[in-house]
């Protein structure tokens, strides 16, 4: 049975909140807090669907709580789970990890259940004491341990971390063969649907999640599935979204091929970030999003956590390194730093971030001794000086593409090259015109000199643009997004197509020194466009290098009615 409650609570700008109940298995409620407008989780990604957060209570001889929820739903959560049971007779509380979306609760559940015992990995453990500032008892779980509540309810809990957080673990019911796994296999999807029904629907939320959140870690996924092979699943009980119940094998399977496909690249870029400190993991996130982008292997790694050995290692496999500066005052962060700097070989390619933490390593003595040692800058070094805004995520972003172009350089030219050279000449005479591709989203836009595009329907009007997947704009072309395709007029183009085909730095003003004037959709228009058209991407097919998106044409206005368009013919079809 599935019961929505339409309870109100006071939170500044909240949105519409709401929250499922409903009976997942034997002595098992899901409590899933429905966030239906949220559009930013963090500053990691933008969302189209809203969210969810999802909290499970299994009821044997004792009693499990596995995660809370955000703090937003503190008066409707703690309504409901009064509903449904006392909370003094909750004896664990399961930390699936201590990120505050899970956990952000944790506090309230403790003043309500004071002889709570809080499970989860060391980590978690130590986090949350830093996190709760009040005692309480704990007991701290390995990968193989087991949980006995009674009436058939063994709990097996398998370490997973980095997925996506340094603590996580995932927690297996052997009676109801449910998999507790909080981010894992989780998206950013909300609706009233408590599972996986239609995998149409969600697939694209699934993929997009995989990407910005697991992809970065694509060894530490494998070796999580590796942990998980035996496990006969019933339910995956995910943190974020439907739980998963219809396509499990499909839904593992898909991340078994991504992360394989992005475990295999030759090219490996380590990311190095603070764990609790400042913005370091944000950032350090979104620049591994952009590397990924360009289909190097990306690894993300806190150097307030891992072992000297695992920092070493994954030095000596590495093509490039970004490094989120720790605080001076952590001493283990600072030995993970030293080791860096023992195991770096010449040539490889460095970035470095500040993390904005108030006591950041000074970034400037670093760069040198990276430059003295032999190593290339890949990106000037990102100074983060106040809260980071969509703008400081682009400029991460960008970095991140620009050290994997840099390593993918010489894997570029033999592609090019591998092409049989009649096949390039064919390919060379499909002709096409020239455009600028412009888009805004908030206060981050951003632009593209485009010539793969056609009119793909009459009913409705619509365009087709392929995109390459490593281009700055990518992150504003999803499905929902607006755009402005500027139509470039023949004999006068050259200026603007020297302009924006010139390669930009890292969050560099594409639109500087050229005359715009906003769209209705809040995109630049260009001044000196024999034409444009408003456009909303409806769909995006994945064809391999490129993204080919689908958009219809909502208004669109011809400043010459007798010029015409820019053609672009070519020879050979190896480049644009």
């Amino acid at each position: 049975m599935v019961a929505l409650t339409q309870l109100s609570q006071v939170i500044p700008n909240p949105g519409r909140l709401t929250i499922q109940t409903v009976e997942i298995a034997p002595q098992t409620t899901a409590i899933r807090c429905l966030d239906w407008d949220r559009e930013r989780f963090d500053i990691e990604f933008g969302l189209r669907n809203g969210t969810t957060y999802n909290s499970f209570l299994i009821q044997g001889e004792k009693v499990a709580l596995v995660d809370t929820s955000h703090r937003k739903f503190e008066q409707l959560y703690l309504e409901i789970l009064v509903g449904l049971i006392d909370p003094t007779k909750i004896d664990y509380l399961i930390i699936s990890h201590t990120e505050p979306d899970h956990s952000g609760l944790v506090k309230n559940i403790l003043q309500l259940a004071p002889s709570i015992t809080v499970v989860g990995a060391k980590v978690a453990i130590q986090f949350l004491e830093n996190m709760v500032h009040q005692p309480f008892k704990s007991m701290q779980v390995k990968s193989g341990e087991r949980l006995d509540l009674g009436n058939g309810h063994q709990l097996e809990f398998i370490s997973a971390p980095n997925l996506h957080w340094p603590d996580t673990i995932l927690t297996y019911d052997h009676k109801t063969c449910t998999l507790y796994t909080c981010d894992v296999f989780g998206m950013h999807y909300c609706d009233d649907h408590t599972y996986d029904e239609n995998i149409t629907s969600i697939e694209e939320d699934f993929k997009y999640y995989y990407d910005c959140l697991m992809g970065p870690n694509a060894r530490s996924v494998l070796a999580a599935l590796k942990r998980i092979e035996k496990l006969e699943i019933v339910t995956v009980a995910t943190g974020h979204g439907p739980l998963l119940k219809h396509y499990i094998s499909e839904w593992l399977g898909r991340y078994q091929n991504w992360s394989l496909e992005q475990a295999k690249t030759e090219t490996l870029v380590a990311l190095f970030y603070v764990e609790d400190y400042g913005y370091s993991e944000h950032l350090v996130r979104t620049i591994a999003h952009g590397c990924a982008k360009t289909g190097v292997a990306v690894e993300l790694v806190a150097l307030n956590i891992a072992e000297p050995q695992e920092v070493r290692e994954l030095v000596a496999q590495s093509s490039g390194l970004v490094i989120g500066m720790p605080a001076q005052s952590s001493l283990v962060a600072q030995a993970a730093l030293s080791t860096i700097l023992a195991a770096i070989h010449k040539k490889q390619a460095i970035g470095l971030l500040e993390s904005g933490g108030g006591e950041d390593e000074p970034i400037y003595p670093l760069r040198n001794k990276f430059q003295e040692l032999g190593l290339i800058e890949a990106f000037p070094p990102i100074l983060v000086k106040e809260t980071p805004t969509q703008a400081t995520e682009q400029l991460c972003d960008e970095a991140g593409t620009d050290i994997g172009q840099w390593l993918n350089r010489d894997r570029s030219i033999k592609q090019i090259k591998s092409i049989n050279t009649e096949l390039e000449k064919a390919l060379g005479r499909i002709s096409t015109g020239l455009y600028i591709i412009t888009a805004k989203k908030g206060e981050v836009q951003s632009a593209m000199f485009a010539s793969w595009v056609t009119q793909a329907s009459l009913e409705p009007l619509g365009v087709a643009i392929a995109v390459s997947k490593e281009r700055a704009i990518e992150s504003l072309m999803h499905v929902g997004d607006r755009f402005v395709l500027n139509v470039l007029e023949e004999g006068k183009y050259q200026g603007l197509m020297k302009h924006f085909l010139k390669r930009f730095a890292p969050g560099a003003d594409r639109f500087a020194g050229v005359k715009t004037y906003p769209a209705k959709n809040e995109s630049p228009v260009l001044a000196e466009a024999l034409a444009y058209m408003e456009c909303e991407i409806t769909s995006r097919m994945d064809c391999g290098d490129h993204w080919v998106i689908y958009s219809t044409v909502q208004t669109g206005r011809v400043a010459k009615l007798n010029a015409l368009t820019a053609a672009h013919h070519r020879k050979i079809g190896n480049h644009y």
